[in-house]
């Protein structure tokens, strides 16, 4: 068994698709309506879904927002120097919540972003 994706529901696609693909360097792996049942799915990564688990987009056409609930955490992201890649999302427009720095209570360099619906993105940083 491996993971193969993690799904966020989005409220607008288009917007989610440029935060994922153009501030996080993602890329747009593949993305189709569901007419009938009024959604569209895009799936983004650093890879081939073959070799690398990726985020699903669901985006339901009748729905703009959604409440984030309390039980969902982050993703995680590995960067090589938080810091820099915080500025870099920031010169972008994106929205960094956390700036790098030891996370409490232990010595690993984190950050965290927030992408357009406010779901968290946290950095870590690996050399």
């Amino acid at each position: 068994m491996r993971m193969l994706h993690t799904m966020l529901r989005v409220g607008d696609l288009d917007r989610s698709i440029e935060f994922y693909t153009n501030i996080l360097g993602m890329q747009l792996l593949r993305r189709k309506d569901y007419p009938a049942g009024k959604f569209t799915l895009a799936f983004v990564g650093y890879g081939d879904e073959a070799d690398h688990t990726v985020i699903e987009l669901t985006h339901n056409w009748d729905t703009s927002s959604y409440d984030l609930g309390n039980g969902f955490g982050h993703i995680a992201l590995a960067v090589e120097n938080a810091a820099a890649a915080c500025e870099a999302i920031r010169q972008q427009g994106g929205k960094v919540v956390r700036e790098a720095g030891p996370m409490q209570h232990g010595t690993t360099i984190i950050a965290f972003v927030e992408d357009p619906d406010g779901y968290r993105i946290e950095l870590i940083e690996r050399s």
